[in-house]
Formats: structure tokens, sequence, C-alpha cells
């Protein structure tokens, strides 16, 4: 294997907010290119999938303290949960470009141009989130319209909505600030930022929600604010972080500056990511419209069900994460078989967590059920579900490390392709194809029927777009399309640069 090129860390303190260079230690960063690949990978992989939970605490404890304002305060929260997953997604596609850059100019070595990058980020994030930010404020009420909002769980979600448009350039710039540090190869800082985040947001929950002392309740905009203060100083520490510059990258105020080049690679890498989240909640929202026509008990058993399956996206999602920096450390130090490597490995070890735990499941269906509802019928038809959804989770989570490393080698377009193939061709089509009754005329072939499984069916749909999506990923992966990665190695940083 080639040695791993000398980093090119420029250590001028033209900064005011830069360290001595003699005390920069570097222990949070993870180099992926040199050393035995699973121990690494676990270091890198576990700061996110405690990131991912604790993303989900920050859900639960506003859900769980608007409850005890009343049930339309709840069902305003809920209808909100969509809008939002399309900010985060936006977000989200934006970032996979930073950890697909940051980590091919960190494995090569360039952590200036690193920083530049970095620099462009905060400046795009910024930008769209603020034009996102205005236009749902001054649209707020014909959107709310539109979702369906009305008498008060119309204005408990006004109250709510108002406020996370306020916050919305926060979330941005903390995605922002966990890519750039992810692509250098530290994912603890974010992670115990988050830590206090999400700490922060409890305590706030019910003082702001519910009132105590001189504090009046505020309802649901209380939840808003709380979850506001708690990702301005998120985000504040994030910043600090960042203009340091001693935990892998810096931000630094020149590289503000508008660089056209830099920022149309961002949104060339970064847009399938965002279609890819779009395409992800749309088909979560068909498949769920799907089960409800067949009555309260599966679409409560589909819930529970889906809540248990979520526990395996947390795991894959962040090895796949952690697979995209490794990727793009390797091809930024030109070691594509290591990459490669990194990716087989990471693969190994998620499905066989995943296989492990839904043996666990397949094993006690109905004691997995009952840790959240105890009516039978429920519980019977969740069991049916755990049973032949529960071995295709493995294939679900190998598809998403591969997915991670395409987005690593910055080739997003190939990732959303699978996530497209995976819930739009070989998931949605089949459940209409093998749940329903339905028969339609085509010309040559006759009549076509539907073959009216019922909700099995959709449970078989999940299993089918899983294992054809996982057969799919892995033969591209194979043919090696993504081993140049993104950096233009001829370029040269203009005069201005520095």
């Amino acid at each position: 294997m080639p040695a791993t090129p000398e980093r090119a860390r420029d250590t001028r303190t033209d900064n005011p907010f830069a360290p001595n260079p003699e005390t920069v230690s570097g222990d949070s960063r993870i180099d992926m290119t040199e050393g035995k690949i699973a121990p690494k990978l676990l270091s890198l992989s576990w700061p996110l999938v405690a990131g991912n939970l604790l993303q989900t605490l920050y859900n639960l404890a506003d859900v769980f303290w608007v409850g005890r304002v009343g049930a339309d305060a709840v069902a305003a929260v809920s209808l909100m949960f969509p809008t939002s997953w399309m900010f985060v997604s936006t977000a989200m596609g934006i970032t996979a470009a930073t950890i697909a850059l940051v980590s091919q100019h960190v494995g090569a070595g360039d952590d200036r141009e690193a920083d530049r990058v970095v620099g462009q980020t905060v400046l795009l994030t910024l930008a769209v989130s603020v034009v996102l930010a205005v236009g749902g404020f001054a649209l707020r009420y014909p959107l709310l319209e539109l979702i369906g909002a009305e008498g008060a769980v119309f204005t408990e979600a006004l109250a709510y909505i108002e406020v996370v448009f306020l916050a919305l350039p926060l979330t941005f710039l903390f995605f922002a600030f966990r890519a750039a540090l992810q692509g250098a190869g530290d994912t603890k800082t974010a992670m115990w930022l988050m830590v206090a985040s999400a700490g922060l947001n409890v305590v706030l929950d019910p003082i702001l929600i519910l009132g105590w002392g001189p504090i009046a309740g505020m309802g649901t905009r209380g939840a808003a604010i709380a979850t506001l203060i708690a990702r301005l100083f998120a985000t504040a520490a994030g910043v600090y972080i960042l203009l340091r510059g001693d935990w892998g990258v810096r931000l630094r105020l020149a590289d503000l500056r508008p660089d056209p080049e830099r920022l149309r690679k961002l949104v060339d890498i970064g847009y399938p990511a965002t279609l890819d989240g779009w395409a992800r909640s749309f088909s979560a929202v068909v498949m769920a419209a799907f089960v409800a026509r067949f009555g309260p008990t599966p679409t409560a058993a589909y819930g529970i069900g889906v809540r248990l399956m979520s526990v395996s996206w947390t795991v894959s999602g962040a090895v796949g994460q952690a697979t995209a920096t490794g990727v793009g450390q390797n091809l930024g130090a030109r070691t594509p078989d290591r990459a490669a490597s990194v990716t087989w490995t990471a693969m190994a070890g998620t499905m066989g967590l995943l296989f492990a735990a839904a043996a666990l499941v397949v094993a006690f269906p109905a004691e997995a059920m009952r840790l959240f509802i105890g009516e039978q019928a429920v519980v019977d038809e969740g069991v049916t579900f755990l049973r032949i959804v529960a071995p295709s989770w493995a294939f679900f989570g190998g598809v998403m490390v591969i997915q991670g490393a395409f987005r690593g080698a910055g080739v997003t377009k190939a990732a959303m392709a699978l996530s497209f193939l995976s819930r739009w061709i070989f998931r949605v089509p089949v459940a209409l194809a093998v749940a329903f009754t339905w028969t339609v005329s085509v010309p040559v072939v006759g009549s076509v029927s539907g073959l009216a499984w019922g909700v099995e069916g959709l449970w078989w749909a999940y299993v089918i777009g899983a294992v054809a999506s996982f057969a799919v990923a892995v033969a591209w992966f194979r043919l090696g399309t993504w081993r140049e990665g993104v950096l233009d190695r001829g370029a040269t940083p203009s005069a201005g640069d520095d």
C-alpha cells in the first residue's frame, strides 16, 4: 500500500481563534488510510450511533411533554414532522457533499483545501437555510392549510412552526459543523455537543411547555423555543470549534468569500442526497397509507414494527456515515483497494449484527410487541410483521453501508438511485401488485390482476425491496466506477486563496 501522504496542515496563526500549533493534539481525529480497519470503523461509528439516538431523544422529549398539554398539541407537532424532514433532507444533501470532499482532501494530505470546502459549506448552508426560513415564514398560513391543520391544531401548529423557521439556520449550521469534523475523521466532538444540547432540551421542555414559577407555559411554542435554545448552544459551540481549528479542520473568515467553482461542486454532489431523503420520506407516507386501508389494527402493528426497525436504521445509517469517511480518505490517499476493504468490512459487521438482532426478535416477537402495547390483536399482527420483515433487516443495513461508500466517493447519484430502486421500483409497485385486489386490461397481454395477499403482501414488499436492492447495490459497487473520487488532481489554488 502506498504511504499515506504527509498532512499539509497550515499552522499560521493569522486567525485570532487559532490555537498554538504546539498544543494541537489531534487525538479525536481518526485516520482511516492505515492500520486495522475494523477497530477504526468502530471508533468512527459508535459516536454516530449515539448522535442518531440523541436526535431521536430530541423528538421524543418534545412529544412526551407536549402530550401533557393535549391531543391537539400532539397532533400539531406530528403534522410538522414531514415538513421538518424535508428541511433535514436538504441539509443532509449539502453536508453529504462536504463529507465526501473534506474526507478526500484530508486523505490526500491537503488540509488547507479541506478548510476551503468547510468555508463554502458554511456559506451555502447559511444562504439556503435563510431563504427557506424567510420563504417558509412568509407562507406559513397556506402551508398549514395545505397540510390539513384546522381549528385548535392549526393554532398550535402555527405557534410551533414559526419558531422552527427561526431555528432553521442553526439546524443547517450544526449539520455543516458535524459533516466537516466527520469528513476529517472526528465523530466524537459532535456527539458530545449533541449530548449537551439534548440534555439542555430535555431540561427546558417541561419548563417552557408547561410553565414553572414565573415562566408561563407556552405549549407547542415552548417546545420549539426549547429546541431553538438547545440548537443555538450547539451551533455556537460548533462554530467556535471550527474557528479554533484544532479538531481536524478550520473555518477561516477569508474562506467565506463566495467561490463559484467550489459552490458548484457542493451543489452537484449534494443535490442527489437531498432528493434521496425526499424519496425516502414520500415512500414512507405511501406505505403508511397502504397499511391504513386495512384498518387500525394492522396500522398500529405497523407503527410499532417500524419503530423496532428504526433501531436497524440507526445502526446501519451510522456505519454508512463512517464508511463514507473511510472511503473518502482512502480515495484521497489514492488507495481505492483499501476503500473497498473498508466497505466490505463495514457491510459484513453491520449485517452480522442485524442478523443477530433479527434472530432475537423472530424468536421472541410477541415479547417485542408487548414492550409497546398489550392489545392482543395488535400483538398478533405485529408477530406476523416481525417474522416476515425482521430477517430482511440485514439486507437493508447492507444497502445503507454501500450507499455510504458511494457518498464518501462523491458518487451521490448512485446512492440516490439505490434508494429510488429500493422504494419506488422494488417496494411500492410490489406492494400494489401483491397486497390489493384489482384488475386492469393491458394491450397484447390481456387482463392483469393483483394477487390480493392482503396486508401480509405489504410486509413481503419490504422483504423483496430489501433483498433486490441489496443484490443491485453489491453488483454496482463491484463495478468499481466509484474508485476515482471527485478531486480534481490537476487543480491549483488561485492566487487569492491564502
